[in-house]
Order: C-alpha cells, then sequence, then structure tokens
C-alpha cells in the first residue's frame, strides 16, 4: 500500500508539473512559429517595403523640452504640446520621417504606461505625416541611466544628459536580460502590425565607447558584452512578429569589404533587412560609404548625418542622397535641452555662448530656423519629389 501511495503521489507531481509547462509537443510548435518570424527579410522584400515609402527625409527628435530618452517618454515629462508643435516644423519643410530613442527604464517601470504614451506619440506623428524609426537600445553618453526627474544641462556641454539604454549595471549583469527580453517584445509585439512605425533600430552605435565624455567610467570590455546581447535582442525582436524592417547602423571603420568589417559590423549588416549607418564627414566620404554598401543590394538608410563645422551639411547630403535614393536623418531638429548645437569638443573646450556656427539643430526655440536657406533647400527637394510620386 505505501508503495502504491508513493507511486501516485509521483503521478499526481508529473501531471501539476504539465499542467504547470507547455507539452514537448507544444513546445515545438512555438520554436517553429518563432523561427518563422524570426525570418530576416530577402533583399526584393527590402526593396518592395522602400519601395513605398518614397525617399525618406527626416531628423532625429527628442522634444526641446527633454534633456534625454527618460525625460521624453515618462509620464511626469511626457510633452504632447511640444512634440505636437516640433513635429509640425518637421512637416512645415517636408519630412517625412524622424528617428526616435526608446529607453528600457520606462518600460520597467509602467510598461502599460509607457505603451501608450508611445502609441499617443504615433497619433500625434501621423497627423503630421510623420512615420517614425523607434530607437530600442543605444550605447551613446552616461552609462548609468536613473529612473524619476533627470538633471538639469550641464552650461554649454552637448548632451549632457543623454543615456545609455541599457546601463552599465545592467549590461554586465546577465540575470537582468530577461527583462530587456520582455521590454524588447513587449513594445515590438504592440506595434508589430502598426503602419504608423517605419521601422525598427533595435541598438544606436553599439561599440560606441563614449569618447571623452564618459570613457574613464565605461566598461573596458563593453563590446565583448554588447556583441552576444545584440544578437540576442535581433532574435528577440523578431519573435515579436513585425511587418516593419529590422535595422541597426554601422558607424566607423572601413567597410570597404565585407572581410574588413568588425565582428559586430558584420553582425548589423548579417541581421538587418535594410541597411542603416551614420556619416558626419564631407560629402565625398558620404557618397564613397554608400558606394561600399550598395553591394548588398538593399535600401539604405542613413540615419545621423549633419555636422556643419565637419562639412556635413544639408547642402552637400541632400542632393547626393536624393540621387541615390538614401534615407536621410540630420541630428537634431530643435534647439533645446540636449545643447546638440555644441559640438562634441564642449565635453574638452569651455564653451561660454552660443557657437558661431551651429553643430546639429534646424530651428531656433521660437521656431524660426537657424539659417533659412537650410529650410529652404529641405522643402525644395521634399517638394520636388511629393510632384514625382504624383
Amino acid at each position: 500500500m505505501q508503495k502504491l501511495n508513493c507511486f501516485l503521489v509521483l503521478i499526481f507531481n508529473v501531471l501539476l508539473l504539465q499542467s504547470c509547462s507547455n507539452s514537448p509537443q507544444e513546445r515545438q510548435k512555438e520554436d517553429v512559429a518563432e523561427n518563422v518570424q524570426s525570418e530576416k527579410w530577402t533583399e526584393q522584400e527590402a526593396r518592395e517595403w522602400y519601395a513605398r515609402q518614397g525617399w525618406l527625409v527626416g531628423s532625429n527628435f527628442i522634444p526641446s523640452t527633454a534633456i534625454n530618452q527618460l525625460e521624453m517618454w515618462q509620464a511626469e515629462t511626457y510633452d504632447t504640446a511640444t512634440i505636437n508643435r516640433e513635429l509640425g516644423l518637421a512637416q512645415s519643410i517636408g519630412m517625412n520621417t524622424v528617428r526616435v530613442y526608446l529607453h528600457d527604464l520606462p518600460f520597467a517601470q509602467d510598461s502599460a504606461g509607457f505603451l501608450n504614451r508611445i502609441d499617443n506619440f504615433l497619433g500625434i506623428a501621423e497627423r503630421h505625416n510623420i512615420k517614425p524609426l523607434l530607437v530600442i537600445f543605444d550605447s551613446c553618453w552616461d552609462p548609468f541611466p536613473k529612473a524619476g526627474p533627470q538633471r538639469a544641462p550641464k552650461p554649454h556641454v552637448h548632451n549632457s544628459g543623454w543615456v545609455q539604454s541599457p546601463g552599465a549595471n545592467v549590461l554586465k549583469d546577465s540575470t537582468q536580460y530577461p527583462r530587456l527580453e520582455r521590454y524588447v517584445k513587449g513594445v515590438v509585439s504592440r506595434f508589430a502590425k502598426d503602419e504608423r512605425v517605419l521601422g525598427w533600430d533595435v541598438w544606436n552605435e553599439p561599440d560606441n565607447m563614449t569618447g571623452p565624455s564618459y570613457q574613464a567610467v565605461e566598461l573596458p570590455n563593453k563590446v565583448d558584452l554588447v556583441l552576444p546581447l545584440l544578437a540576442k535582442v535581433f532574435v528577440w525582436a523578431r519573435a515579436a512578429g513585425p511587418t516593419q524592417p529590422i535595422t541597426s547602423a554601422i558607424w566607423a571603420g572601413d567597410w570597404s569589404t565585407h572581410e574588413k568589417m568588425k565582428p559586430i559590423e558584420k553582425l548589423q549588416i548579417e541581421q538587418s533587412d535594410v541597411i542603416s549607418f551614420h556619416n558626419y564627414d564631407k560629402p565625398e566620404e558620404f557618397e564613397k560609404r554608400i558606394g561600399w554598401l550598395e553591394r548588398y543590394d538593399r535600401p539604405i538608410l542613413c540615419t545621423e548625418y549633419m555636422a556643419r563645422p565637419n562639412g556635413s551639411t544639408f547642402q552637400g547630403f541632400l542632393p547626393i542622397a536624393k540621387e541615390r535614393q538614401v534615407a536621410l536623418y540630420n541630428w537634431g531638429l530643435v534647439d533645446g535641452k540636449t545643447q546638440t548645437k555644441y559640438a562634441w569638443d564642449s565635453w574638452e573646450k569651455q564653451y561660454t555662448a552660443e557657437p558661431k556656427v551651429w553643430f546639429h539643430d534646424v530651428f531656433r526655440k521660437d521656431g524660426t530656423p537657424y539659417r533659412e536657406q537650410e529650410v529652404a533647400l529641405i522643402r525644395e527637394l521634399t517638394e520636388a519629389e511629393e510632384l514625382v510620386e504624383q
């Protein structure tokens, strides 16, 4: 009798465990479904998607009242009035897209609220005929983000309050990766079939070591940690089944052949549905790099450019991009708390007043253009594109 009771208890425990988890057959079906969802687009699929978009011209966008991604998205500082006004400025000069950074911490704080604010933002953008490219993670600037009220900008310093996502403490703690997976899948799945979303930029400059701004406190093995996590992020994003393309921009180095690329650049290129890159050099270098990337036979998006003192200008880049049908996103729309009218060297060089030549940004706080001839050129080229489409 005692043996029988033990046997019955064993059977009960087995049944209980089965009731708490999917069967092997069900798990296998889920694995197959995930594999189907996670297939990279073919070159033909990517080209067909891009043909439906027309020429994409826009800006990296954060409202002028926000110092960083947290201040943009946290409930207490989410500023619909400024977002609406400034996206209206983008629309007024012919821009049809913006690149916008998300962050993992607002999702950890209040996922439902965060997703609703993204939904609200997409609604505002749609009213201005603008499709956002949403950025999920970012390796630039302050590696120690903290939720809650954000510090004030350091006077005259470029992006003095911008924060990384995930931060260094999370990056080196793999036990927190399941939380990052929930964030990626939660955001992408919510908007996976939303036609207001242009695409997903899964990680901005993943191997950026932040230069003189935070290099002293950066993780020395940052790239070794980011590389395998970035591979997972591509898988997580695709597992959410997006109908929009996935990408991650290469931003520095020699891309003249695939063999010369660093491992993280090869991963970015090999896993991206559409090719994206950054360039803040002179027009000749910009055009050369486009040529390097055309070998992949996929749409090309330059998701960061325009640093006037470097020779990266609207006048130099826009005509080339239009001719080569490369999408363009300049850095900075309205001068504000990110202070990106100051150059990167403001972390080492002391500025005491507005620079004679702005580094980034298109509009002053009052909505007037920094340079009238620049907005006139953007209008001219984007209006011409609209006429061609009609």
